[in-house]
């Protein structure tokens, strides 16, 4: 899958026809799906081959058949995590993109570590951004799911669109109509943070790495909201 912006009549990005044509090496006649990121994706056909070089962008696919339009998640997911040093961001989004999460959040808390002014919030929203759409690639997804800008807890209820609880070890777990959760630093929530009125869920009996908490509730929530599980009791 590739995300342009007009499915039935796509021009592919430099980025997207090198990896169609250089890395995976298609073939004319080989199938791609082009996708708009919000519900719309057609099939298509490699038109003209590699080199990407050598191609233009708006004949390298054809239209085979469609549109066809997927609607939006019944319920919108939001996981919001306290990013971590390196690359481990870009890989919880990657991993939530997978999952089915549609709103994900940066948070800055109390202990996190990594702290990010506006230029380098910038700069790993860019490179959030670029996961996303990689992960939602690879996993066909048509509806692409939104990077919010970093925030603090107290802007967190406002961008998930309602109630939001904390991941804390040793808490009940996920009950239902749970659609957002934060999960924190590796040194967990301060104090002043835990006196919040919010709920709180916890997530097993052993106390997680906080990217593994953030992929554990986005499966749960997920899954019950696709029907893959039983509804929480």
């Amino acid at each position: 899958m590739v995300f342009v912006a007009s499915p039935s009549a796509p021009v592919l990005e430099p980025g997207d026809v090198h990896h169609l044509l250089d890395v995976l090496r298609l073939r004319t006649g080989e199938p791609v799906i082009t996708c708009d990121g919000v519900g719309t994706w057609v099939e298509c056909r490699v038109a003209r081959p590699g080199p990407a070089r050598l191609a233009d962008p708006a004949t390298v696919l054809e239209v085979v058949s469609g549109p066809v339009v997927e609607p939006p998640p019944s319920t919108p997911i939001t996981v919001a995590f306290a990013p971590a040093k390196g690359d481990r961001p870009e890989w919880v989004v990657q991993k939530l993109t997978e999952i089915g999460v549609d709103r994900i959040v940066p948070i800055m808390t109390v202990r996190s570590v990594v702290r990010w002014d506006q230029e380098r919030a910038v700069r790993a929203g860019v490179r959030l951004e670029r996961a996303v759409r990689e992960a939602a690639a690879q996993s066909r997804r048509a509806w692409l799911p939104a990077v919010l800008p970093p925030s603090t807890l107290v802007g967190l209820p406002e961008l998930a669109g309602g109630p939001v609880a904390l991941a804390e070890p040793g808490s009940p777990g996920p009950y239902p109509g749970l659609t957002a959760v934060a999960v924190g630093p590796e040194g967990g929530w301060s104090d002043d943070e835990l006196q919040r009125s919010w709920p709180r869920v916890g997530l097993g009996p052993t106390v997680l790495r906080s990217e593994t908490a953030a992929l554990v509730v986005a499966t749960v929530l997920c899954a019950t909201r696709d029907g893959i599980v039983g509804a929480l009791a």
